[in-house]
């Protein structure tokens, strides 16, 4: 049993805590920029809570972290009143947020300068991964402090990788959105399509899913997209604010992006259509409108 802070009780953060509670075992005190959020938790699943991140970190073995983006996480961490502040040396900082690569790298540098270890372990999964303990981590930093914190890691995951230095999680997640932002465009014109000639849409996505087009979006969002509905999973705004990392970051290293450059304007006219908060399986509704 170790004591574990959690900051960021998000739909992610929110079971994610809980499963190191319950599956893990641990001594578990989460922070949320909501303290009635926290609170909550903290009556539902019998740990603590505290009023700041450093607050929440003090004495803490792990901090795990799931916020928003690069500002929020600078903010619970360097910020005023921030984790680091009273994080111990020999602790570690497992930070869950999808975040840029050179916020990691910046974050590392500072912990290490406090003898603290720092992992950048962006998680794919998604909420329902979260309620159930299968999310993949994608971890980036040194392996001595990858090897200590695997293990309360595994709390709430079904794979955790080591992808390399500090970053290299970050990295790996951008490449993760590049995958999934392509692959939900191409579902999208293939159940447009089959709409369109008349097929049985559920009868075409049962026999190609066995095949090589088969996929985790095939198989978990082709039905709902064929019936135009998108009240749930990952959100568009959420999805741009990836693909604009993933962007950035292909500007600075040279890469090719042209697919994920275009698939991120079709989900901006998602947006312009008020489908913010839609699940990212609505690029079909551009092909769909009439």
């Amino acid at each position: 049993m170790a004591k574990v802070t959690f900051l960021g009780l998000g739909v992610m953060g929110y079971p994610m805590a809980a499963h190191l509670k319950h599956k893990g075992g641990h001594e578990v005190t989460v922070y949320n920029r909501t303290t009635a959020k926290a609170e909550k938790w903290a009556s539902e699943h019998g740990g603590s809570f505290a009023a700041t991140p450093a607050e929440a970190a003090q004495g803490a073995d792990f901090v795990f972290c799931c916020v928003g983006n690069d500002d929020d996480l600078r903010e619970v961490t360097i910020g005023e009143n921030g984790a680091f502040e009273t994080m111990e040396a020999g602790s570690i900082f497992v930070d869950n947020t999808t975040a840029s690569a050179k916020v990691a790298r910046e974050l590392y540098e500072v912990a290490k300068a406090q003898d603290v270890g720092f992992i950048d372990a962006p998680v794919s999964g998604g909420q329902a991964g979260a309620e159930n303990a299968v999310l993949t981590v994608m971890c980036g930093g040194d392996e001595d402090v990858f090897a200590k914190a695997k293990p309360v890691i595994d709390a709430f995951a079904r794979m955790v990788g080591l992808m390399g230095p500090s970053g290299a999680g970050q990295l790996t997640k951008m490449v993760n959105q590049i995958c999934i932002a392509g692959l939900v465009q191409g579902l999208s014109e293939g159940v447009h399509f089959a709409k369109t000639a008349g097929l049985d849409v559920e009868a075409v996505i049962n026999v190609i899913s066995k095949g090589a087009a088969g996929s985790w979006q095939m198989e978990n969002r082709a039905s709902t997209m064929a019936k135009g509905e998108f009240d749930f999973g990952f959100a568009v705004d959420w999805m741009r604010k990836d693909l604009s990392m993933v962007l950035d970051e292909a500007r600075s290293n040279g890469a090719r992006l042209p697919v994920t450059a275009v698939v991120d304007q079709y989900y901006a006219q998602v947006q312009a259509m008020g489908g913010n908060r839609w699940d990212t399986s609505s690029l079909i509704a551009l092909l769909d409108r009439k």
